[in-house]
C-alpha cells in the first residue's frame, strides 16, 4: 500500500464499510502493526472524525452512530452496481418505490455527466419481469434488530409465522444470507436447542434485558456450510439412502449441499463409490435427477423409490421403442 497518507483513508474506508473492527483485523488489512493503527485512529480524531474504542478482550474501534462522511464520487463501474441492484429491488414489493427512486437519483448525481446520460438511458429502457423474483423479503426494522443483536450479542424476544403465538425468546448467534433469503440461527430458550429461523416469517422482534457472553467469529463459511447441511439433515417424509459410482464433484451438480449429504461407502466397495442420504418430502423428482448422474447407482432405501425409478424405466423404454401407434393402438394399452 501507498505512504501514511494513503493508510489512514484507507482505515477510515474500513471503519465506514465494515462497522466495528478489531485492532488486529484493522492491522492485518492495513499490513501494518497494531501501535500504528493507535496512531493513524488519531490522526483521524485530529480531523474531528468520531472514532470510538471499543473495549473487551479484543479491543477494536468503530465510527460513532450517525457519523456520515462527505458523499463519495462513484466510478462507472460502482455505479452500475449499485444500480443494477435498485433495478432487481424494483421487483420486490416490500420496497417503497419512494426509496428507490430517491436511492437512483443520489447514485446519479454522484456521476459525471457522460456516464450519468448512460444510466439514464438504462432506467428507460430496462424492464425486469417480476416472475420468479423471490418476494419473501424479511421487514427492514426487523432486520436490522436481529443484525443489531446478533453483533452485540443481546437476546430478542421474537413473534414467528402467521399463528399468534406467544413470543419466542432466542439467543442469537448468526446471521446469514443464502439462496436469496436471510437466515437467524439462535438458541431456542424454551425448547432448549439450536434453531433456524427464516427472517421473513418473523413477525416482530425486541430486544430482551441482559447481555451473551461475546463469541469470536472468525470465519463465516462455517455458519453458512452448517445450516447447509441442517437443511440436508431436517427430517422429512422419506429417507432416501443411495450408492453411488462416481465423484463428488458429479454428485453435487444434482444433489446439492441444501438436499444431499454425501458419506463414505462400504470400503468393500471400492474408494469410487459414495453413500448419499436425502431427505425428500416427495419422491417424484428423483428418478430424473438420479438418471442424470449417468454412472452406476444402487438404491437401498426406500423400496418405493426402487418401484417408481422401475415404472419411470418402463416408460422410457416404450417411448424408444420403434413401434408406432399408428396401427390404432391406444398408447394407454
Amino acid at each position: 500500500m501507498g505512504g501514511p497518507t494513503s493508510r489512514v483513508l484507507r482505515l477510515l474506508e474500513l471503519l465506514e464499510t465494515s462497522g466495528s473492527r478489531t485492532l488486529r483485523e484493522l492491522s492485518d488489512d492495513l499490513d501494518i502493526d497494531p501501535r500504528t493503527v493507535r496512531r493513524y485512529v488519531e490522526q483521524l480524531r485530529d480531523m474531528e472524525i468520531p472514532v470510538e474504542s471499543l473495549r473487551g478482550r479484543y479491543g477494536g474501534y468503530r465510527l460513532a452512530a450517525g457519523f456520515r462522511m462527505p458523499p463519495i464520487l462513484l466510478s462507472s463501474d460502482e455505479a452500475l452496481a449499485v444500480v443494477l441492484g435498485l433495478l432487481h429491488a424494483q421487483a420486490i414489493p416490500t420496497i417503497p418505490p419512494a426509496a428507490l427512486h430517491t436511492a437512483m437519483s443520489k447514485v446519479r448525481r454522484a456521476l459525471p455527466a457522460d456516464s450519468s446520460h448512460k444510466l439514464d438511458v438504462l432506467l428507460q429502457t430496462a424492464a425486469i419481469d417480476a416472475a420468479g423474483v423471490d418476494t419473501a423479503v424479511p421487514d427492514p426494522d426487523i432486520l436490522l434488530t436481529v443484525a443489531d443483536a446478533v453483533a452485540r450479542r443481546y437476546p430478542l424476544a421474537i413473534r414467528y409465522g402467521a399463528r399468534p403465538v406467544a413470543d419466542r425468546s432466542l439467543e442469537p448467534e448468526d446471521l446469514i444470507f443464502h439462496a436469496r433469503r436471510w437466515y437467524l440461527v439462535a438458541h431456542d430458550v424454551e425448547a432448549s436447542a439450536r434453531r433456524t429461523f427464516r427472517v421473513d416469517r418473523i413477525r416482530a422482534a425486541r430486544r430482551r434485558p441482559g447481555a451473551l457472553t461475546p463469541i469470536e467469529k472468525t470465519d463465516t463459511t462455517h455458519a453458512v456450510s452448517d445450516l447447509v447441511e441442517g437443511f440436508a439433515r431436517s427430517p422429512r417424509r422419506w429417507r432416501v439412502e443411495l450408492l453411488v459410482h462416481t465423484d463428488e464433484t458429479t454428485i453435487r451438480a444434482r444433489f446439492p449441499a441444501s438436499v444431499a449429504v454425501i458419506l463414505p461407502a462400504p470400503r468393500r466397495l471400492g474408494p469410487e463409490w459414495r453413500r448419499v442420504e436425502i431427505q425428500a418430502q416427495r419422491l417424484d423428482w428423483l428418478p430424473p435427477a438420479i438418471a442424470a448422474l449417468d454412472c452406476p447407482v444402487r438404491v437401498d432405501a426406500p423400496e418405493e423409490l426402487r418401484s417408481l425409478l422401475a415404472e419411470t424405466a418402463a416408460r422410457l423404454a416404450a417411448a424408444a421403442s420403434p413401434r408406432s401407434w399408428d396401427d390404432g393402438e391406444s398408447p394407454e394399452r
